[in-house]
């Protein structure tokens, strides 16, 4: 017997199964109308060898704790549970429900686009990292963050198999490198998670920085040709720089993206809300070239008044005696939204003034 077969003959009364919608490493994914509800749900079917390295009793039982998670941007758990092994022989299935979400995945948008727009980038990002703050709360830690995991309907981002990852992790221990399962996706892992290391909120808050490098980007931070090669990279090598791939990302993006980045958990935001709240106000900042750019013309502008005053003086010089003249100098006022350049405009003024002193007639 099939396993669309298997599934229709145990689970006929409560789920029609209408079609695959892929298949992944984890599981197999149906599209499936809830016949008492009358609603489209998504049934994810765990690979036999995995439910039986697994037990469906504990499996369940974790996955109780995730179905607790109640958030906008979360995809909430519908229904699970475990279809006995045929003739009462080999392994059981194991399965859960979760909304049907019409739209696509982040990964979906990516094939298409390569690179996001700015605004659009973070605003998925901020709704990520609210989801995984919450989550976070409840002590639920998703440890899968990537592209495929976050869908997006009606403009919002969800995220979907939360805890998921958790429930294998607990269930099964070690039992889970038998089936060749590796939890969490080389791309977006922490270096904490890739050596096994307990793992917290800031592990999903990595994924997340991973995650909306490669919006912008167009590519994840570290890549290699072998999954170990490219967690030794998330190990040691400095995040690379953002703006020698797009020159426009304000540096305080780029900078809030680092330092989730951070190798050490304890170097990383104490939140996933404190990430969100340094992007949107990295967002309000000029890009760097724009910066640089108004710091020059404030400077021509400086050099200009000072030649101008110099050449008035020397006119006036040949003309003849003139009275003293007098000037006031205003504060040059920083607008480009970067505390640090606070000091330039501070230097400019002073600058400004110790250059006219020079000129005997002012």
């Amino acid at each position: 017997m099939s396993l669309v077969d298997r599934l229709q003959s145990a689970l006929g009364h409560r789920y029609r199964i209408e079609r695959e919608l892929g298949r992944g490493g984890m599981a197999t994914v149906y599209l499936a109308e809830d016949l008492k509800h009358q609603r489209r749900v998504a049934l994810k079917v765990l690979r036999p060898e995995l439910g039986a390295a697994l037990g469906g009793e504990r499996f369940l039982r974790e996955i109780a704790t995730c179905a607790a998670l109640q958030h906008p941007h979360i995809l909430g758990l519908l229904d699970s549970g475990e279809i006995p092994p045929e003739h009462g022989a080999g392994p059981g299935l194991l399965f859960y429900a979760m909304p049907y979400v019409e739209g696509e995945s982040l990964r979906d948008l990516l094939n298409r686009k390569r690179q996001l727009p700015l605004d659009e980038a973070i605003t998925i990002a901020r709704e990520v990292a609210d989801a995984l703050g919450y989550a976070h709360t409840q002590n639920v830690v998703h440890r899968d963050i990537k592209p495929e995991n976050i869908l997006l309907s009606a403009g919002h981002a969800v995220v979907a198999d939360f805890g998921i990852a958790k429930a294998l992790t607990s269930a099964g221990g070690e039992k889970l490198t038998e089936t060749g399962l590796a939890l969490g996706t080389p791309y977006y892992m922490s270096p904490e998670q890739a050596t096994g290391d307990p793992l917290d909120g800031s592990a999903d808050q990595y994924a997340l920085g991973c995650v909306l490098y490669e919006m912008l980007a167009g590519t994840p931070p570290f890549q290699g040709s072998t999954a170990q090669s490219i967690l030794a990279r998330h190990a040691v090598d400095p995040v690379p720089s953002l703006r020698t791939v797009r020159g426009t990302i304000p540096l305080g993006v780029e900078q809030a993206i680092s330092r989730a980045l951070a190798k050490s958990p304890a170097d990383r935001f104490a939140t996933a809300a404190e990430f969100a709240e340094a992007l949107e106000n990295g967002r309000r900042q000029p890009p760097v070239s724009q910066v640089r750019t108004r710091h020059l013309a404030l400077i021509a502008g400086l050099l200009i008044l000072v030649a101008s005053a110099g050449v008035a003086y020397s006119v006036r010089s040949r003309l003849g005696p003139s009275p003293l003249t007098s000037l006031a100098i205003a504060p040059f006022e920083n607008l480009t939204g970067d505390s640090a350049q606070v000091y330039l405009a501070q230097g400019m003024t002073e600058q400004l003034i110790a250059d006219l002193s020079r000129i005997a007639a002012l």
